[in-house]
């Protein structure tokens, strides 16, 4: 499987206390991805990834979402039919001042917690939601097992840094 990520950035120098690497990104993304590659009918997949500030943010969660403000992440899945040969996975919007704050807040390491945002949004974009209970549980164990194959520890459990 190939897997073609594309990083944008769109927010201002101070905002970008931490920002993982583009080889992070990537390797993040083909773990997620490998877990699904029996079941994925693309062999070549293209994942948009776009670091935003709080402000486009919550314009894109208002505009999409119907919700104020900013959130961590937002994920566009894409929606070609499987007839058309278009690799794209989707987009995934990542707000860095949120995830910085919210890592530091939940006394999260601040790469791995980007980690799980990306994962998180590569599972939104695979058709994964936490609308019920047991969708919840399901993504959760998914997103605590992709996790765990890049060394991580779960994300659901408070830790003390």
């Amino acid at each position: 499987m190939c897997i073609e990520i594309e990083i944008q950035m769109h927010s201002t120098p101070s905002e970008l206390n931490v920002i993982p690497s583009d080889q992070l990104f990537k390797q993040w993304s083909q773990t997620a991805l490998k877990n699904f590659k029996n079941n994925a009918a693309k062999n070549n997949i293209t994942i948009l990834i776009r670091i935003v500030d709080e402000a486009e943010s919550a314009h894109l969660n208002q505009q999409y979402r119907h919700k104020q403000g900013p959130t961590n992440v937002l994920s566009f899945p894409s929606n070609v039919p499987d007839f058309i040969d278009d690799p794209s996975l989707g987009d995934i919007i990542i707000c860095a001042p949120i995830v910085n704050k919210e890592a530091n807040q939940q006394h999260k390491n601040v790469i791995n917690h980007w980690a799980h945002m990306v994962i998180h949004g590569i599972l939104h974009c695979l058709g994964y939601d936490h609308l019920d209970d047991d969708s919840a549980n399901k993504m959760e164990t998914l997103e605590i097992n992709i996790l765990n194959q890049l060394g991580m520890t779960n994300p659901y459990v408070e830790t003390s840094l």
